[in-house]
């Protein structure tokens, strides 16, 4: 019977091989595989991983590798609250006949989007500051338009009751 030969993929993206156990046991005690080392046993037709290999068992018996923490990836793309938001603060200003629900509603999307990127990965912060700022200032400026349209209509009524 004859021995396996064995075919693996180093860290470098190279292949090497095929070699016999005896070497691929040699490499393991020089560090340069370990078990998650892909591995293709000559006459199989599928690759695997030297780790799972029951013929290395023993020698990789040792304590199992250490996986470094996750990091937290950002997320493709801009939060879809930041951009709505900032879209209604932009329609505020732009039809000033039907301003305020645009901007009730760029106000809600942006604070919002501003507590979700806060909170996590999402890119789209900018938006909704916009959104905060460009909504709420077509807020205040429809208020103090309409408080000065009532007062000087209060004016003109009290002045045409006089005379």
């Amino acid at each position: 019977m004859s021995e396996s030969r064995y075919i693996l993929v180093g860290s470098d993206g190279k292949k090497y091989g095929p070699v016999s156990a005896a070497k691929l046991r040699e490499w393991l005690q020089e560090g340069r595989v370990d078990s998650r080392t892909a591995v293709f046993i000559e006459g199989a037709t599928e690759w695997t991983f030297l780790g799972l290999l029951p013929e290395f068992a023993l020698e990789l018996a040792g304590s199992p590798p250490v996986i470094g923490a996750l990091k937290p990836q950002p997320v493709a793309g801009t939060n879809a609250f930041a951009t709505w938001g900032l879209i209604c603060g932009l329609l505020s200003w732009t039809f000033c006949g039907c301003c305020v629900p645009f901007a009730i509603l760029g106000l809600t999307f942006s604070i919002i989007a501003l507590v979700q990127t806060n909170s996590a990965t999402q890119d789209g912060r900018g938006f909704a500051i916009a959104g905060v700022v460009l909504s709420a200032t077509n807020l205040l400026w429809t208020l103090g338009l309409t408080l000065v349209s009532v007062l000087s209509n209060t004016t003109q009524t009290q002045w045409n009751l006089v005379n």
